[in-house]
């Protein structure tokens, strides 16, 4: 195969340069990667391609996901090697995942809107996996995602056994009782207490944006960039008045940030 004069490569040509870097002669560097020694590139990749669709740029979506596609020939070409796996065995896992979990396009399940597709996606699953009950489904969310991204998919699948609440206004309760109770802890001095009552904080908050249908994984990130805007604004005004931010007090501060919130200095 002539990999060098190709005018439009395909997949099977990524295997095979994966396979070339990989092997006696190949790129030092990419014949002593591991599993491990990549996993932190693997995140990396996702989570640009994650920006490249914020953006909406279909252009750097295109590189994002080739680099994404790669990493995941690189971890198929480790497992070839070590005769466990390939490429081949992952495509083939996929295809027979998507056509058993989808009983109402291959099978005799029906499902008119998205919500009975769930459903079906789900039932299978828990079969498929040997789920025989929802704690199981619970303890099968990935320990690896977001914090955020796991609280709320632990909390649906609470939900689909009816233990939830029956609409915000119950949510918001929980959150504001567990403010409380932080609060508490703080005035307590009890750091172990501390820690176990902001978790529930942060749980309960999850569960407040799933009622209000809202990514609360994409609110931290879109309210982290607000506050940079904000900061921004403020750090613009302390310098326009000779104000040293290191030895100016924390009610001067506030001062500046209230004005930066109130005219919108900041953007957003």
């Amino acid at each position: 195969m002539d990999l060098l004069n190709k005018e439009k490569y395909d997949f099977d040509d990524l295997i095979e340069i994966v396979r070339i870097l990989r092997a006696p002669g190949g790129c030092p560097w990419d014949r002593a990667q591991t599993h491990s020694s990549i996993r932190s590139n693997f995140i990396e990749e996702t989570y640009e391609a994650v920006e490249a669709i914020d953006t909406g740029d279909k252009e750097l979506l295109k590189e994002e996901l080739g680099d994404v596609l790669l990493q995941v020939a690189l971890h198929a070409e480790m497992e070839r090697e070590a005769n466990s796996f390939d490429i081949g065995d992952i495509c083939d896992g996929i295809c027979k995942k998507l056509i058993v979990r989808h009983p109402h396009v291959f099978g005799d399940k029906s499902a008119d809107n998205a919500d009975q597709a769930l459903t079906n996606w789900d039932a299978v699953k828990m079969q498929t996996k040997s789920q025989t009950t929802q704690t199981q489904a619970m303890q099968s969310v990935s320990k690896a995602l977001p914090s955020l991204m796991r609280a709320e998919k632990i909390q649906k699948k609470a939900a689909k056994v009816g233990f939830d609440w029956d609409k915000a206004e119950g949510a918001l309760e929980s959150l504001t009782q567990e403010c409380l109770e932080l609060e508490a802890a703080v005035k307590s001095g009890d750091s172990g207490n501390q820690y176990e009552e902001l978790g529930d904080v942060l749980f309960s908050a999850v569960n407040v944006s799933r009622f209000l249908g809202i990514d609360s994984e994409k609110a931290l990130y879109d309210a982290c960039d607000k506050f940079i805007n904000r900061f921004s604004g403020v750090e613009a005004l302390a310098s326009e008045r000779g104000i040293d931010m290191k030895t100016a007090s924390i009610e001067q501060l506030n001062s500046l940030w209230d004005e930066v919130k109130k005219y919108n200095y900041g953007g957003k």
